[in-house]
């Protein structure tokens, strides 16, 4: 049995573009990441039900602030006259609290789980307070590569994790939640909503911005693209907060 995930052969767009130079940058960071144990055993059914529960709870925590997110960014846009970016931005905010969420609420339904006290355990609190930050006090295009990890990192180990799937064939068993989630991420529909936000954070670029900007704008990216990591890394530990209570 392959344990790695195997690497599509075109896994994102191939032009030499601003938001090529980024992913570029990443590029070991983000080959460790699709060999990542959390999705490797996705994909070979071996990942325990207990660690995708609490990695689902844990996403569904984290889409709502990176609608947020969206949604802030969509309002700046519209501040610097950028209409028709704006209300892409928001139609990407919607996405994410209904299409992926709601894979994310079929999945409560059929655990009878109810997420609605779930707490934000250390590396999603650290992730959304990151980008947030971004977000609401720099420049709009800092705001546009801090949330780009998320889609398009999610696009390329989708891609990866199809592959792996399809090599393996049936000689592997693994729950249908895990096939769902490999199917939305690794899937047509989700590959052109990624593309189309990349050609949003290009369009912005192309239309001025300092080098310093764009130095930044790939600091966001590498800090993103480690925090999706750290997050597959959570779930994987089933990591929780200390225990604060308890008396030395």
């Amino acid at each position: 049995k392959n344990s790695d995930l195997v690497r599509p052969s075109r896994p994102h767009p191939q032009s030499s573009t601003m938001s090529q130079s980024f992913w570029d940058a990443a590029r070991s960071l983000i080959s460790v990441t699709e060999k990542h144990p959390f999705l490797v055993s996705m994909v070979d059914g071996t990942l325990d039900l207990e660690n995708f529960r609490y990695y689902v709870v844990q996403d569904a925590l984290y889409l709502s602030d990176f609608a947020d997110c969206l949604d802030r960014l969509g309002d700046k846009m519209e501040g610097v006259g950028g209409g028709e970016v704006s209300e892409r931005l928001h139609r990407f905010a919607v996405g994410a609290e209904e299409a992926e969420k709601e894979l994310h609420r079929s999945f409560f339904m059929q655990w009878n789980i109810d997420a609605t006290d779930a707490e934000p355990m250390p590396n999603t609190l650290l992730y959304t307070s990151y980008m947030t930050r971004i977000v609401a006090t720099r420049p709009v295009e800092e705001g546009l590569a801090v949330l780009l990890p998320c889609f398009w990192v999610y696009m390329h180990v989708g891609k990866c994790m199809l592959a792996l799937r399809d090599e393996l064939g049936d000689s592997v068993r693994r729950p249908p939640q895990f096939d769902a989630w490999i199917d939305m991420y690794g899937g047509e529909e989700f590959e052109r909503e990624v593309k189309e936000y990349i050609a949003i954070v290009d369009d912005v670029v192309a239309n001025g911005v300092g080098e310093d900007a764009l130095k930044r704008m790939e600091e966001h990216f590498l800090m993103s693209c480690k925090l999706e990591h750290m997050f597959w890394d959570q779930a994987q530990d089933l990591m929780r907060w200390p225990d604060f209570s308890t008396t030395k």
